[in-house]
C-alpha cells in the first residue's frame, strides 16, 4: 500500500478531508500491524473556524503542531481521558486539520479487542464489533493511539495513512460536524465529511 506523500496533506483542508474517506489508517506496534479504514472525518478551517483549536490564531502547548508543517499528528485530549487524532493539513503557519472520527478495521482486530474491550475479537457480539472504532476516542484507544503520538511524522513508519489498492467506490455524504455547539455560525459549516451507508461512522 503506497504511503500518503507531505504533497497530499499540503493541500486546501476540505479537500484532503474528502480524500482521506477511504483510506487506510495505520498503526505500526512492532510486527503488528493495526489498520482501519477511514469513513468519517471533520475538517477545521484555522484561525477563522470558531471551532478550531486554532481559532483567533493563538498559538498554545496544545495547539502548536497545527502552526508547523503538514502531514503530522495533532492528538489531544477530551473529557480527561480519551484522546482524538487529527492530521494536520495545509502550509506551514496555517493551522488547519483534520479529525478522523471513526475508522473500519481492516487489520489487527484481535489487537484492537483487547485494547477497547479486553476480549479477543471472535468473543464480540455484533455490537460491539461495530463499537471497536466508530468514534473519535474509540478508535485511538482500538489502534493504541495516545499522547505519545502527539506530533508524529505520518510520512513515517511508526503511524501513517496509506492508499487504499482496492480503488473501492461510494458516495460522500456531508454534514454540519458534531458537539461543537459552542462555535456559533460555524457550528452549521456542512465540513463533516463520511461514507454513506457506511455502519462505522459514528452518527448517521
Amino acid at each position: 500500500m503506497k504511503k500518503l506523500t507531505r504533497d497530499f496533506y499540503n493541500r486546501d483542508t476540505l479537500e484532503v478531508a474528502g480524500d482521506l474517506l477511504g483510506k487506510y489508517l495505520v498503526h505500526e506496534i512492532g510486527s503488528q500491524k493495526l489498520i482501519g479504514k477511514i469513513v468519517e472525518v471533520e475538517a477545521y478551517k484555522g484561525p477563522g473556524d470558531k471551532a478550531a483549536h486554532s481559532y483567533g490564531g493563538k498559538i498554545t502547548e496544545r495547539n502548536k503542531v497545527m502552526f508547523g508543517p503538514p502531514g503530522y499528528a495533532y492528538v489531544f485530549n477530551i473529557y480527561g481521558m480519551y484522546q482524538c487524532m487529527n492530521v494536520v493539513t495545509e502550509p506551514e503557519g496555517n493551522p488547519c486539520a483534520v479529525l478522523i472520527r471513526a475508522v473500519e478495521p481492516v487489520a489487527g482486530e484481535d489487537f484492537m479487542a483487547r485494547n477497547r474491550y479486553n476480549k479477543d475479537y471472535e468473543a464480540l457480539d455484533k455490537r460491539s464489533r461495530i463499537n471497536i472504532s466508530n468514534g473519535p476516542g474509540k478508535l485511538c484507544i482500538a489502534l493504541g493511539i495516545a499522547m505519545k503520538h502527539y506530533g508524529q511524522d505520518l510520512c513515517g513508519d511508526v503511524l501513517y495513512i496509506t492508499e487504499n489498492d482496492k480503488n473501492e467506490e461510494f458516495y460522500i455524504a456531508t454534514s454540519p460536524r458534531i458537539n461543537i455547539d459552542y462555535a456559533e455560525e460555524a457550528m452549521h459549516f456542512p465540513w463533516r465529511f463520511y461514507i454513506e451507508g457506511n455502519k462505522y461512522v459514528s452518527k448517521k
